[in-house]
Formats: structure tokens, sequence, C-alpha cells
């Protein structure tokens, strides 16, 4: 297809949504190593994790056969609300680089929550209140979660609990107050609401905090107290499954005009922005049908893919969460305060890293500096403020492209913008101002950090 006839935005009409949920991991040979009892060292069952996650998303959790799962039509109904999202093509970035590839991203901040976030929110929000919950408790970094769990709460009429990192939350206060404003309360963490943000406080005094200790808080409420149950963001087999609808409509996109993707860019933190684009993709891969380049891209400052280690770890920096086979730095490692609060977590997705591990998809990790660079040089040129988290994926985007006109290749590039920047203006005024930096953690730090994994044979 010629590209005077591509439009500048690929809708889908609202009957090609996604009826199902894509799950990766029945195509996966090599399946995403177990969660693991912290006290037995053997599998979690289901009856282990209910009295921390919803029934029906242990269900989802655990489930590595099934290829499709329905999304049930409450769920449908409201991401009619804001679902299909757009596929763009980003015409003016092209010229504006001079570059013959063609780029496409996928565009999730038309909602409140501004992100990809609210996929897997309202989903988890439906499952608590089928099963007759009264609220439920989270952690949030950047806010983009705890932002969409406190809308998909108030949807459902249900209480909702975030633990918010500290640095984020200081960072971050219209997003607060945008999670306040759906009924929510918000929590700085690490705090002394929680024996294990007593003893986080106790351990790092001064700590900007993390997601791993958020984590941690979130659990221990939902776990001591009645009606409630513990949702997480990202990271899990359940949440990369709701955001597939994200790969599913994108490819549904490329599909629709006639375009095969070369180039699959994600920013990955915990992995379910990266995972709920390229599932599809990659599925692909696994039955033999095509082929792609994927690239995780990863903040410098965490670099779990990069830099971590592939073994058993606690989810969580109060070790009171389940062990997940996941690329970590540590539960214990607290990275800088940087601002792509999003992507401070210690590890990736057990999902992600087998796929990493059996060399389905690369990664690469940036310097903040040159991710804001980018960012500012995309909201210039196509007219979107994109959150850091995003700007990650952009940075590696524009960077492919300019490879693609030193070798003439019209190569067709994809990534994900996970969402808005109109949040995150601090950062943002930090950059313009010269004073943000680029802090990497060095060898001695991560190796301090990884020599205190739990012990798995």
């Amino acid at each position: 297809m010629s590209n005077e006839k591509i439009p500048y935005k690929i809708y889908l009409e609202e009957s090609e949504m996604p009826k199902e949920w894509y799950n990766v991991r029945a195509d996966m040979k090599n399946k995403p190593a177990p969660l693991l009892n912290p006290g037995t060292l053997q599998p979690m069952t289901a009856e282990e994790l209910a009295p921390v996650f919803c029934e029906e998303l242990v269900k989802q959790e655990l489930d590595d056969t099934t290829p499709y799962i329905e999304i049930p039509e409450e769920i449908r109904d409201f991401y009619k609300m804001y679902r299909p999202s757009p596929l763009v093509r980003a015409y003016c970035l092209e010229k504006k680089l001079g570059t013959p590839a063609k780029i496409y991203y996928k565009f999730e901040g038309n909602n409140t929550s501004g992100s990809h976030k609210l996929n897997s929110a309202i989903a988890q929000a439906y499952y608590a209140k089928k099963q007759g919950l009264k609220g439920v408790t989270t952690e949030t970094g950047a806010g983009q979660w705890g932002t969409a769990l406190s809308m998909a709460c108030s949807y459902f009429d249900l209480d909702c609990k975030v633990y918010m990192v500290k640095v984020s939350y200081e960072q971050k206060p219209f997003r607060r107050e945008v999670m306040r404003t759906y009924g929510a309360s918000v929590t700085p963490s690490p705090s002394t609401e929680t024996e294990i943000g007593k003893k986080i406080l106790a351990d790092h005094p001064g700590t900007t905090g993390s997601l791993g200790c958020a984590i941690s808080e979130a659990v221990e409420v939902a776990t001591k107290s009645e009606g409630y149950r513990y949702v997480l963001g990202s990271v899990l087999n359940q949440v990369l499954l709701h955001q597939s609808v994200i790969g599913l409509e994108t490819k549904a996109a490329l599909d629709k005009i006639g375009e095969k993707a070369d180039i699959i860019i994600g920013c990955a933190g915990g992995g379910s922005n990266l995972g709920g684009l390229i599932s599809p993709f990659v599925g692909q891969m696994l039955r033999g049908e095509e082929d792609y380049r994927i690239i995780a891209v990863e903040p410098a400052s965490c670099p779990s893919f990069t830099r971590g280690k592939y073994a058993y770890d606690f989810c969580d920096t109060g070790m009171v969460c389940p062990l997940a086979k996941m690329y970590t730095l540590g539960s214990g490692f607290i990275p800088a305060p940087n601002h792509a609060g999003g992507l401070r977590y210690h590890g990736m997705s057990s999902t992600l890293s087998q796929l990493y591990d059996d060399g389905l998809i690369e990664a690469t990790s940036v310097k903040q500096t040159e991710v804001f660079e980018a960012a500012e040089y995309f909201a210039r040129v196509e007219g979107i403020l994109p959150a850091p988290e995003s700007s990650h994926a952009i940075k590696v985007a524009i960077d492919e492209a300019k490879k693609c006109i030193e070798t003439g290749e019209e190569k067709t590039i994809v990534f994900g913008l996970t969402g808005t920047g109109y949040f995150d203006m601090f950062a943002y005024e930090k950059f313009h101002d010269g004073v943000m930096d680029d802090y990497i953690p060095t060898d001695a730090e991560i190796a301090e950090s990884l020599s205190k994994l739990p012990k798995v044979d």
C-alpha cells in the first residue's frame, strides 16, 4: 500500500475490538518458571495464592496452556469508552528525520488515566467485584497504575488503597490528586503504616522508595484486611494477558493496511506494556509463521535485562511475596530517583525473561537525559507530550530510523506510546533547567544486591 493511501491514524471499528485476550505462554515451548513458595521452594498452588489475589486472576496467572481467554462483556463495554486506540503513522517524524523508514506508534494515552494501565485495572477490579470483595490494595510508581486502578474501583464501587513510591508521591502531586478524586487513599511508601514499611525505613533511613517497597506494604495490608485482595499493575502473567489487547489491535490495524512490522519497540519496567504490545507478534514467531526484531528498552539506572541476573528472586523488597524466576537486580536494589517512575522495578516479568533468555527479544538501556531529549523532539514534531516511560521507546525508535538513513533500508518500525506526560512536568522542568542527571549503578552496587539473592537450587 502506498504512503498516500495510509491515513495518519488507523482505527479499528468497535466491532473489530478483541473479544479474547491472547495468552502467549500457551505457544511457548519453554514455559516461564513457576512462582515458588519462599518457605517450601515448591511451586505456588492456587490455594496458596488465593489469600493474596482474586480467584479468577489466580486461574489466569497459572494458566499456561489456554491460548485465548474470553474478555467478559462488562469489561469489553468499559473498553469501548476508549478502545480501540489508534495506531498512528508518524509522518511528521519521518519527514523531520529524513528517514526511509516507516514509523508507527500505538497510542494508549487517550483515557483519563493517561496510559495503557486501565486495560488491566478494569479487568482486575471486575473480578474483585464479582468475587464480592470490599476493596483492593496496590502499589504505584509514576502513578499511572494507581490512577487507572482508582478509576476502575470507582466504576465498580470498590475501596482502593494505593501505596505510591515516595519520590513519585512528592514529584507528581497531580497524579496523586487524580487518584483521590476517584476515591482512592494514597500513602507514600515506605510508610509507618505497615510493619514492613517501618523495617525498610529503619534499614534505609531517608530512602526515596521503590516499587519493591510499595508492593510489600500493599501485600501486607491486603492479607491483614478482611475482604481485600492485592492487585498488581505489571510483571504478573495475568497483567500481560490483559494488556494483550494492545498488540492484538496493533496487529489487526497493520493487517488492515497491508503492513508488516520489521522492528517492534517497547519500554520495559516490569513488562506490562511491552508484553502486551509484542505478545501476538511473538506468538507468530513461536509458531514459525513470521520473524520480527523486538527491542525492550529500559533505563540505564535500573537495567534489569541488560545487567541483571536470570534467577529466582523475591518480587518485593520486604520479601513477603512469592519467588519469581526473572532477570533481576536483587529485591533490595533501590534505584536512583529517576523520573521514569514506572520503570523503577528491580526485576522483569517471568514471561518476558524467558523470551529474552531464549533469544526471541533483545534489550538495550538508555540514559535519562537522552530519553528526555527524544521526548522533547517527539513532542515538537508529532504534537504529543509523551510520558517519560514511553520516551525510552521513542529514543530507540528514532535511533533505528536514523540507521535506515545510513543503510537506505525501508524498514517498518512500530513502538508503543504508553501514555501522556502531562503529569510529569516536574521531570521536564529538571531537564530544561539542566539539573537532570544520568545516574548509572556501578558493577559493585549491582553485585552487592545480587549477592543477597535467595538460594534456590
